[in-house]
């Protein structure tokens, strides 16, 4: 018999979450390491922690053929020049893909290919669907003035490597220009 209560669960687009689903809540003090400019983290830590993104994930099991998906909200707001960002992840599987679906708000995903370090940039704004290829990290930001709202949706037993990225980082950023979001060199970005 399939329990209902496990098939259906409910949007709510105003406060960013999946009703009665976990919420993981990720402040900016937890997210130091992303931003390349430190010395605007310091500045922005001064004035207080804030929270910069959320995630509340349906998670129903591991077995074969299964999906997870979780429901993102990211803050507007930046650090110096650069977005509100999400951590970012590979696939612990990590030939495993990931659709995300923009719901509200304007965005931009990071890709990044595990092996050669391309990275490039694709816009993720409202009924925008972006698939994820496999061995490739990404990253969403929002680049606009209210929360971007995206849901993400993988294989059960895709996993999530945040230790990676942790560990290397992404090989850019998206910052703000006087020309709109421009994507640069983690490297050349602060020279």
């Amino acid at each position: 018999m399939i329990d209902i209560g496990n098939v259906v669960q409910k949007l709510n687009l105003n406060e960013g979450c999946i009703e009665g689903a976990n919420v993981k809540v990720r402040m900016l003090s937890e997210l130091k390491e992303c931003f390349a400019d430190t010395d605007a983290y310091n500045v922005a830590m001064d004035a207080g922690d804030r929270v910069v993104y959320s995630v509340s994930s349906i998670e129903p099991g591991g077995e074969d053929g299964g999906l997870h998906y979780g429901l993102g909200m990211i803050m507007p707001g930046k650090i110096g020049d650069e977005y509100f960002l999400t951590r970012g992840h590979l696939h612990s599987k990590r030939s495993a893909v990931e659709i995300y679906i923009g719901l509200k708000g304007k965005g931009t995903m990071l890709l990044e290919d595990e092996d050669s370090g391309e990275s490039r940039t694709v816009e993720f704004k409202e009924n925008t669907v972006v698939y994820v290829p496999g061995y490739t990290a990404h990253r969403t930001y929002n680049i606009g003035n209210e929360p971007v709202l995206y849901l993400g949706i993988y294989a059960a037993d895709a996993g999530h490597d945040y230790e990676a990225v942790r560990e290397k980082n992404f090989n850019c950023v998206v910052t703000e220009t006087g020309a709109g979001p421009e994507m640069k060199k983690r490297s050349d970005y602060l020279k």
